[in-house]
């Protein structure tokens, strides 16, 4: 664009119509009157003065506007972001060919004002460009300008949900900078432009639940950064690309219900990201590849009805993290493999419909978390193992004629053992009865001292177990320090990708939820709460799912360099008893963001403070939250040497199971030394800072210890700390009740109700947590002392469960 055509394309967005005169080889092409829209064409140029008289009349109508206040159209203020004249063409293009019988887009007024300023509906933009078209559910008809490709720095089209039809513009194949195309549930035909393929930073592609038809073209993994591939419910044919093997950043690939044929690519175990393979409902053909084995990310593997034969392959026990394997109604002979068996986080298996032969391995059985299980007509024979029979009804193993023993009309004949041959009699000596105990006695002897054996093994094993344990962890520290000190250089973490106008930074560490920095920053964020720290939010991103991002306040956080040494630390401990760090995202402007999984449960205290009156906790849940709480703890004093340090109610998260996850551990770290002391000093005023740090300013395992005394005391009494009780705190509130001798008047009364079953356990607990809150620190237990008695107090209460530590970050007021 010209200098002219910069300055004239600054002035469209005003409420002024000014004339645009754009100039070629020294002549004016047009002016467009606002009144009747009439064009003339004026064949010769003004002369030297007439030019600088328009140039200053420009000018004077800037200032004007500037000082006068004026208005602009809608009645929004303008901000000074003006969108470029080729966006804002191509826009009205976009509008024009769409159909929006429900009005959300009319906003998009006639003069481009607010276009880049929030004012219109799904548009955002950076330096002026668009860079996100973002209008789902919005019952839009219409078409697709082939215009959409002017939009040069267009990163994410999402207009998924509508009822758009035509053909996905081949245009689109020219914005390098798309990302993200999502047009799924829509009503597009034709094929799937080949163009795509050279959208070299292509992330995400879902055209799903539409008509398209024709083949999946080959070019399409062109990018190498394609991670997510969504095409099912639509008419494609032709075969798999060998193509795909091309793209190892593939985590989802779906192309289920459609029309595809032909065999499975026999190097698809190059996917060895992928943890989605859905191939179901196609016509595809030929036997499950060798390189099926090294595909050891994936979780999900549904190749249901197609014509894949031959048999199941005996390595498939090398995808130990599958969850759900589905190869209903294909052509499958042969045995079920033993291996399968070895799948400990098999959940569902379904081999119905297929040609499998012989017994049903009795290793299937033995699946602990195996939850659906189906192998009705096949060609199987002999006994269903006893564990299957037990656990899944008639309707798993029906269609099998030689199968037997799964329900009572399919009993298992017993074949009678065939007579001894007999044997002429030997004359012998009659034993005796001292010959009789001394065989006896020799043969207890031999059993105690093979059980002698077997425990020494064990116990030599336990021992060398713990020993290498123990030695390896010390080594993995001890890699990790100096892998930190050499030359300064923070420890590498996840995927580590470049995003943002001038190149922000996201980084992976482990999770179920996969997503890209631009899915994060263009997710919906709903504010969960604030804190000193900063502020959390509940983001939901394109797919659906959810998950909470903390954002750190930039002007109390470390330098960069010191920032990333320390979250990547943070990033890598795991506990069950502790949030997960997932991610963390660093903007081109300083911006810091620490991602979670989202629970809905939410924390502690809304749990026992927000909860409706006929919605009880009883005894054991509170007792397992209080264990859960001290093993977290715990691991952070012990194994990550973190001292927590603002440990509250508020800080303690609850999954599906009503498990603790301790929260803001470690953020310290990330903190300027001022910071930390507001933290502080804010946790006194909640009631969990333990009396000492008002001289000591400084955090250890004892006032870690208080802060859990008093979450203790919050489970026993039901009350919040934060209430002002007779002007006390409430571990000085619960002393001066019980220093009455009206110890029951502290307990919860829905506590109180069981008080006949669980008093000695309330008691103890009650004794132990005024032990934690003890004034003196020396006084107090360490956090294992805690740990151990609570155990002893209620040594049934059910563990943790085993899971690494998912949760939503606090929202507390830190």
């Amino acid at each position: 664009m010209g200098a002219k055509d910069r300055i004239f394309s600054s002035f469209e967005p005003y409420p002024f119509r000014v004339n645009k005169f754009l100039t070629q080889q020294g002549a004016w092409r047009s002016i467009i009157s606002d009144k009747n829209k009439e064009k003339w064409k004026i064949e010769a140029g003004f002369s030297c003065c007439s030019k600088r008289f328009f140039l200053c009349t420009q000018i004077f109508l800037l200032f004007q506007l500037l000082i006068s206040g004026i208005q602009p159209a809608l009645g929004q203020d303008w901000d000074g972001i003006i969108i470029t004249q080729a966006d804002f063409q191509a826009l009205e293009a976009f509008k024009q060919e769409l159909v929006d019988p429900r009005g959300f887009l009319r906003s998009w007024n006639d003069s481009g004002f607010g276009a880049c300023s929030g004012g219109w509906l799904g548009i955002k933009c950076a330096q002026g460009q668009v860079i996100v078209i973002q209008l789902p559910w919005r019952g839009l008809g219409g078409r697709i300008t082939e215009k959409i490709g002017q939009f040069q720095a267009l990163r994410k089209l999402s207009l998924h949900d509508n009822f758009i039809a035509g053909s996905i513009p081949s245009t689109l194949g020219l914005l390098p900078n798309l990302r993200g195309l999502q047009l799924f549930n829509n009503k597009f035909s034709g094929s799937i432009p080949s163009s795509l393929g050279f959208c070299p930073l292509l992330q995400t592609l879902d055209l799903s639940n539409n008509s398209l038809s024709g083949t999946i073209s080959a070019s399409l993994f062109n990018s190498t950064k394609l991670y997510r591939l969504n095409v099912s419910y639509n008419s494609l044919s032709g075969s798999i690309p060998t193509s795909i093997t091309q793209s190892p950043s593939l985590i989802f690939l779906d192309l289920k219900y459609n029309n595809i044929s032909g065999s499975i690519p026999s190097d698809i175990g190059r996917l060895s990201r992928l943890t989605t393979l859905d191939l179901s409902f196609n016509a595809i053909n030929g036997s499950l590849p060798k390189s099926f084995s090294n595909l050891s990310s994936l979780v999900l593997l549904n190749l249901e009805s197609n014509q894949l034969d031959n048999q199941i392959p005996t390595a498939i026990n090398k995808l130990q993290k599958l969850s759900i394997l589905n190869l209903r109604n294909n052509h499958f002979g042969g045995d079920i493999p033993v291996t399968i068996g070895n799948i400990s986080a098999l959940r569902q298996l379904d081999l119905a419909h297929n040609n499998l032969s012989g017994q049903i391995p009795a290793s299937l059985g033995d699946l602990p978390n195996l939850s659906s299980f189906n192998v009705s007509y096949n060609i199987l024979s002999g006994p269903v193992p006893t564990n299957l029979a037990q656990k899944f009804n008639s309707s798993a193993f029906v269609g099998n004629l030689q199968l037997c023993g799964y329900s009572s009309s399919t009993p298992c004949l017993i074949t009678p053992a065939a007579p001894a041959p007999l044997t002429p009699r030997k004359r012998g000596r009659k034993l005796s009865t001292k010959d009789i105990i001394l065989i006896a006695g020799g043969a207890l002897l031999i059993i105690l001292v093979l059980l002698c054996c077997i425990l020494l093994c064990c116990l030599i094993r336990k021992r060398a177990a713990a020993k290498a344990a123990k030695d390896g962890e010390a080594t993995g520290r001890a890699a990790g320090a100096a892998a930190r000190g050499e030359k300064g250089i923070p420890p590498t973490a996840g995927e580590v990708e470049a995003a943002g106008d001038t190149g922000g930074k996201l980084v992976h560490f482990d999770g179920p939820i996969v997503f890209t920095a631009d899915d994060l920053l263009c997710a919906t964020a709903e504010i969960m709460g604030k804190s000193t720290y900063g502020t959390v939010y509940k983001a939901t991103l394109e797919d659906g799912s959810q998950v909470a991002v903390k954002r750190l306040r930039e002007k109390i956080t470390r330098s960069q360099r010191e920032f990333e040494t320390e979250v990547n630390i943070l990033g890598k401990i795991r506990h069950p008893n502790l949030l997960a760090l997932r991610a963390y995202y660093m903007g081109p402007k300083g911006e810091k963001l620490l991602v979670f999984d989202y629970m809905p449960k939410g924390s502690l205290a809304t749990f026992l403070h927000a909860r409706s009156p006929d919605t009880p906790i009883d005894w054991a849940t509170r007792m397992r939250i209080a264990k859960g709480t001290a093993r977290g703890l715990l691991f952070l004093h012990t194994n990550a040497n973190i001292i927590h340090g603002n440990l509250t109610s508020s800080n303690v998260l609850l999954d599906e199971n009503t498990n603790a996850k301790i929260a803001d551990y470690g953020l310290s770290r990330l903190m300027t030394a001022a910071a930390n002391a507001n933290v502080i000093a804010t946790a006194g005023a909640l009631g969990y800072r333990a009396p000492e740090l008002s001289k000591l300013k400084k955090a250890n395992t004892k006032t870690d210890v208080y802060s859990l005394g008093v979450i203790i005391l919050e489970l026993l009494t039901g009350k919040s700390p934060g209430e002002a009780m007779n002007g006390v705190d409430l571990p000085q509130w619960v002393a001066s009740i019980v220093k009455e001798e009206w110890t029951n008047e502290v307990f919860d009364l829905e506590l109180m109700r069981d008080a006949s079953v669980i008093g000695d356990e309330l008691l103890n607990t009650l004794k132990l947590a005024l032990h934690c809150v003890d004034p003196s620190p020396s006084a107090r237990p360490e956090v294992q002392q805690v740990l151990q008695q609570l155990e002893e107090i209620r040594p049934e209460t059910a563990t943790s469960s085993g899971d690494d530590g998912a949760a939503a970050p606090s929202a507390s007021d830190d």
